[in-house]
């Protein structure tokens, strides 16, 4: 399997994406090892019951990784870095005995200054076995060329949302959170006691494993190159191979409860970027931002928090002075993603 270069891509292109995955108990318990994840519905299946879910979902980032896995080895096999995300919408849960499949359409291209590579745009959407959409989300990420001398087609660069507006996001209409107490989580803040522009960082640190990335992105079935081949990666210039983006999300998150343990789950990611690469031997750190609030429609029992996380490494939150000083991210900022949390009110 060569995968695809950038000059393979074309516009309206579309990707019916192989090997169907169906869930087990295991993904769960090996996302929790990996990551260390706290949040509520990903861990207790009586809790979940007793906010209406029919049993424990799969954590919400542990769905999206799932389905992210199936399209890569069309879109990003010959990757030389995964870039950003928009329009993540998390539409139904996931549950153990679900199968997922993805499906991925070419919306944008832009081939780089250099000619080496280029910028490509997918939509892609993953269904379960009943053909319900259970996610979709726009990424975009840079690939190799095959032929450097290939033309440079024209450059299509998709419009994509600055963020899911409330009336967007999908609340599952199950849940009931009105008498959600905060003793399952051991934080007592909820939706009414946080304000717009407040920040919150993190004191936890987790320092990445070159086994526990490895494992991580195989548990997703992600076969990209620039994560396995240690071989390949030492004449690039990086020289050695990289953590997994969608990893580093997760530890970040992970690393989030303290301070945010009541956010029961994810309805969208906004907008999101790599700021710089992240290897083994690094430790992670996390900050969020609150930028709105949103009260639900009919929702007395949940709002909406708009958040900022950035992730950093080999640097604790508190000592970062700015994200972007100088216009430029700071060489530890490693992630910066705008997403939206539920959480009890």
């Amino acid at each position: 399997m060569n995968g695809n270069f950038f000059e393979d891509f074309e516009l309206g292109q579309s990707f019916l994406h192989a090997t169907p995955r169906s869930v087990g108990e295991g993904e769960i318990a090996l996302y929790l090892a990996l990551t260390g994840s706290r949040h509520l519905l990903g861990s207790s299946g009586l809790v979940a019951h007793a906010l209406g879910y029919p049993k424990r979902p799969l954590d919400d980032l542990l769905a999206f990784h799932l389905a992210f896995g199936k399209t890569v080895a069309d879109i990003s096999l010959n990757a030389v870095a995964n870039l950003g995300y928009a329009d993540v919408r998390f539409l139904a849960p996931v549950y153990v005995g679900d199968t997922l499949a993805a499906e991925s359409v070419v919306i944008g291209r832009k081939e780089n200054r250099d000619g080496e590579a280029g910028i490509v745009w997918v939509r892609s959407t993953a269904v379960n076995q009943n053909d319900r959409e259970v996610l979709t989300w726009v990424r975009w990420v840079m690939v190799k060329k095959r032929d450097k001398t290939a033309p440079a087609p024209i450059p299509v660069i998709p419009e994509t949302p600055p963020c899911v507006t409330p009336a967007r996001l999908v609340v599952p209409e199950f849940l009931d959170a009105a008498q959600f107490e905060t003793s399952l989580t051991g934080g007592a803040r909820l939706w009414d006691d946080y304000q717009p522009g407040e920040r919150i960082d993190h004191p936890a640190g987790m320092t990445l494993e070159e086994a526990d990335h490895t494992f991580a992105t195989r548990l997703y079935q992600n076969p990209a190159r620039l994560h396995f081949d240690a071989q390949l990666m030492r004449d690039t210039p990086f020289g050695r191979r990289l953590v997994y983006g969608g990893h580093v999300i997760s530890v970040c998150r992970a690393l989030s409860y303290e301070g945010l343990e009541n956010a029961l789950l994810i309805a969208a990611i906004n907008a999101g970027s790599h700021a710089n690469p992240t290897f083994a031997g690094d430790t992670l750190y996390c900050r969020h931002e609150v930028l709105e609030k949103w009260e639900l429609p009919g929702r007395g029992d949940l709002g909406a928090l708009r958040l900022r996380m950035v992730g950093l490494k080999n640097l604790s939150a508190e000592a970062l002075a700015e994200v972007k000083p100088d216009g430029k991210y700071h060489p530890n900022v490693v992630l910066d993603l705008d997403y939206t949390v539920l959480m009890p009110r």
